[in-house]
């Protein structure tokens, strides 16, 4: 919370996984810090206090010393709007500090002067949502966007194996597409609880289909893992260890030229993708996306995706609560 020109102000911001709330009562800032280490993924009890011109600091009951301010006011004059999670990206924090990002973490019971906020309620609220009571490996894809990788364009060429591991309630989605100018593609995605792997080299496009025994055995919200794996004009697609093969009769085409990112869960409405049929952003779980070509083993970090939209890397739910 600050005033309009941030000269009085007060902050709790969490850096190097340490609590620090610093306050200026418009004569200089007061810092005061915590030695407990809090990004383990545990739930903690905080509590800052400003009395007068002393700051205090508690975590999980423990107590951090007592810091006085400068100068002789003893009075916060702010406005009356309270940011939790975050600021509006219009906001220009001028004296706050570094942190001025959101933070990827569950907050709540939240109290001010001993009065209970009520989260769900807010005058305004931007990319928030429901907190997990069990969290597992693996990045959660909502349903509604991707994550861009390589930006400068991944080269398929004549072999690539690719491994994941999905989890999903869904039966159909977009799990991976690198594509080009030209035809030439590769492309997996769930359709109507099928598995395809789809693979262009420039003379038409090759399909390996995984039909489990069972109808929706895919989507049963449990991890399957899957690899697929194209060989010049050959493919094999393996879930859960059963697979299944396909191969081009044009064995002469082999390479497929692509250059273009790889998306994954789904893509941009004004990127063409030439081996996926659906256009249905994927939504559940993946995890340990690794695509390898000879010697090459590449696993991708969804953190480090240079565009995402409806991506939480490294936090995938397992109940809502």
């Amino acid at each position: 919370m600050a005033h309009q020109n941030q000269v009085d102000y007060a902050t709790l911001q969490l850096h190097g996984g340490r609590l620090h709330f610093m306050f200026d009562l418009g004569k200089g800032r007061t810092k005061v810090s915590h030695p407990a280490l809090l990004s383990d993924g545990q739930w903690h009890t905080v509590k800052t206090e400003y009395f007068k011109r002393k700051g205090f600091m508690t975590v999980d009951g423990q107590e951090s010393p007592m810091v006085t301010t400068a100068g002789d006011a003893t009075t916060l004059d702010v406005e009356g709007k309270l940011y939790l999670g975050g600021l509006p990206s219009e906001y220009r924090a001028r004296n706050i500090g570094n942190i001025t990002h959101s933070i990827p973490a569950c907050i709540g019971e939240v109290r001010v002067n001993s009065k209970q906020l009520d989260e769900d309620s807010p005058v305004s609220a931007f990319a928030v949502n429901r907190c997990y009571a069990a969290a597992q490996e693996g990045t959660f894809f909502e349903g509604s966007g991707y994550a861009a990788l390589v930006k400068e364009g991944y080269k398929v060429r004549s072999d690539v194996n690719i491994t994941l591991e999905f989890r999903t309630s869904s039966e159909n989605g977009v799990l991976l597409g690198i594509s080009s100018a030209k035809v030439d593609a590769i492309g997996l995605e769930i359709v109507n609880g099928k598995l395809l792997f789809h693979v262009n080299n420039g003379a038409g496009r090759i399909t390996a289909t995984y039909e489990p025994s069972a109808p929706n055995t895919l989507c049963d919200g449990k991890w399957h893992t899957l690899q697929a794996n194209k060989s010049k004009h050959r493919v094999v697609l393996i879930v859960d260890g059963n697979a299944v093969r396909a191969e081009s009769l044009h064995t002469q085409s082999t390479s497929a030229d692509t250059n273009n990112p790889i998306y994954v869960g789904g893509y941009p409405a004004d990127v063409k993708q030439n081996c996926l049929s659906s256009q249905t952003s994927f939504r559940g779980c993946l995890r340990k996306l690794t695509l390898i070509k000879g010697p090459q083993v590449q696993s991708y970090d969804f953190s480090t995706a240079f565009d995402l939209q409806g991506v939480f890397p490294h936090s995938c739910p397992g109940t809502e609560s």
